[in-house]
């Protein structure tokens, strides 16, 4: 392991997360207005993905419910990956593509914000669940990677980071929530955010 390759690895990072924040400025505001609307009338943050974007689902649902900078009141979040009986149990009964869906059907409301996480773009059980979402009449917002598959096409937000290299998109993804995390809160319980 070379030092030029340590130096190339983050040099390569920093731009796609600097392209991230040059280009995807509008859906990120976009995205936080969502967010905002929804737990300002009372509606709940649902998240997924597989794999590293399910990890991603679930810190971002943990940041919301617990804390990320500020001492502040819990914010509704649930993390659809995490309920092993729900995922096994309709994972075997319907089949893998209907466990986020099935969710949606199940917990869903009008008023809640749904965001799905697929570094494709072509996960089928994320785009499953978020055609349901639109059904419901939910806010819908996905964060996707490469050219953002057939899930761009269908969500209200489409934050696509246009890189190939998958951790590559899972970091700019990662921080694209911690992001979401900071602005929410300055939104939500800072005096210049707060419409009250």
């Amino acid at each position: 392991m070379t030092t030029v390759a340590i130096q190339t690895y983050f040099q390569e990072l920093r731009d796609v997360v600097d392209r991230v924040g040059r280009e995807k400025v509008d859906q990120i505001r976009q995205s936080v207005q969502l967010l905002t609307a929804c737990l300002r009338c009372g509606g709940k943050v649902l998240i997924m993905g597989n794999g590293g974007s399910a990890a991603d689902a679930q810190h971002f649902a943990a940041e919301l419910v617990g804390r990320f900078l500020m001492e502040r009141k819990a914010l509704p979040s649930i993390a659809l990956t995490t309920d092993t009986s729900i995922l096994t149990a309709v994972g075997n009964d319907y089949g893998f593509d209907e466990i986020f869906k099935r969710q949606i059907e199940a917990l869903a409301d009008p008023r809640d914000v749904v965001i799905g996480l697929s570094t494709s773009g072509m996960s089928n059980n994320v785009f499953h669940a978020l055609t349901a979402a639109n059904q419901v009449g939910c806010k819908t917002i996905g964060l996707l990677g490469r050219e953002g598959g057939s899930i761009a096409s269908i969500v209200d937000v489409n934050l696509t980071v246009p890189e190939h290299h998958t951790p590559y998109i899972q970091t700019a993804h990662g921080a694209v929530l911690h992001l979401f995390c900071d602005l929410l809160e300055k939104e939500l319980f800072t005096p210049s955010g707060q419409t009250e």
